[in-house]
């Protein structure tokens, strides 16, 4: 559900200047090293990776190839620049998938889908009525898990309302998830097998695309929070739509077991796709904060304090859905870059330089 964003990128002034192949990173990208892209055509987002640091999930859609919306795809980062990216499709096929993560196991991997509700993808909001940026989040999104052969081996939600956005600690005990159980967009943590289920937030507000310290003993997030009665009533009728407006949305940090939440991002805009560093002493996230137009997106560093804002991207469309390894070394995104002028978003992978 997070790659919607890319839509931004149909303007027609979101042409990113192409670079080689051989020099995919900028020169003030000095964080990146080695940088490699996985993927080409399409839209391929929210690559992230196993226990093992090896391999990967993400979410691709290519009406090329038939993917008419987002199905879930599984391969291993190549060990050198000169071996290929492969991988295999391990959803379904039908309906729309989102959020992949694998499991500890390294057997299986959990994800959201559409597919009990219809086979076909769900349809999208019309935009010719509805003149705002918004996402659908579907009624029909529970979360699953399935081996990597494509069998899906336990259904973990079975509620009214979205389900999805599900990410696993790095302790590999609990699931953060993001319901509308409750008639709010609000973030929840499970056990594995999905019982033990737990309420984390619970304030006016889309909260989602929540992940784990790496200790596990802490949670990253974005939120919005409508505060005047025009935005409380423009959020609640969105809702009742099953449309939320992520434009205006902030990070926020909690205890695991959602005690200390605060906000952390004061940037204005729309800041997302928050991840912790390695270490745990920083948050890396995408940000449109610095641009009136609402794009481009680049990544940027933070302290968990909100201070010592750092950008690491500079592509002039579209980077984000930011990922470390379990083990520190690498570091994965997505990004418009070396696209051709196109609207291709892909998976690139890099060596992380502190």
């Amino acid at each position: 559900m997070h790659k919607i964003f890319t839509l931004f990128l149909l303007l027609p002034c979101l042409l990113a200047k192409s670079q080689e192949a051989k020099n995919l990173a900028y020169p003030d990208e000095h964080h990146f090293k080695n940088l490699r892209q996985l993927t080409t055509g399409g839209d391929n987002a929210e690559a992230y990776f196993g226990f093992d640091n090896e391999h990967i999930t993400f979410q691709r859609t290519n009406p090329a190839e038939g993917l008419h919306c987002d199905q879930i795809f599984y391969g291993s980062i190549p060990r050198s620049a000169k071996e290929p990216f492969k991988y295999t499709r391990v959803s379904t096929g039908k309906g729309r998938t989102t959020c992949a993560y694998l499991m500890p196991d390294h057997k299986h991997f959990l994800y959201a889908s559409t597919h009990l509700a219809m086979d076909t993808c769900p349809p999208v909001p019309d935009r010719t009525k509805i003149k705002k940026y918004v996402w659908p989040v579907y009624d029909s999104y529970d979360i699953f898990v399935a081996d990597l052969k494509g069998n899906i081996t336990k259904r973990l939600t079975n509620t009214p309302g979205y389900d999805a956005e599900g990410t696993i600690s790095p302790k590999g005990d609990k699931i953060v998830f993001t319901s509308m159980r409750n008639g709010d967009i609000d973030i929840y943590t499970m056990d594995l097998d999905g019982s033990n289920v737990r309420q984390i937030t619970n304030t006016l507000g889309y909260d989602g695309g929540a992940c784990f310290s790496p200790d596990g003993k802490k949670i990253i997030w974005r939120a919005s929070r409508p505060s005047t009665p025009e935005e409380v009533k423009d959020y609640k009728d969105l809702l009742a739509q099953g449309l939320v407006m992520p434009t205006h949305m902030e990070l926020f940090i909690a205890n695991a077991d959602g005690s200390d939440a605060h906000q952390i991002t004061h940037l204005g805009k729309a800041n997302w796709a928050p991840a912790f560093t390695p270490n745990g002493k920083k948050i890396v996230f995408a940000s449109d904060y610095e641009y009136e137009r609402g794009f481009p997106f680049n990544l940027y560093l933070v302290n968990l304090d909100g201070t010592g804002l750092e950008r690491i991207s500079h592509d002039g469309s579209f980077d984000a859905f930011p990922m470390f390894s379990p083990d520190g070394k690498k570091f994965i995104f997505s990004s418009n870059r070396n696209n051709g002028g196109g609207h291709d978003t892909n998976v690139f992978v890099c060596d992380w330089v502190d």
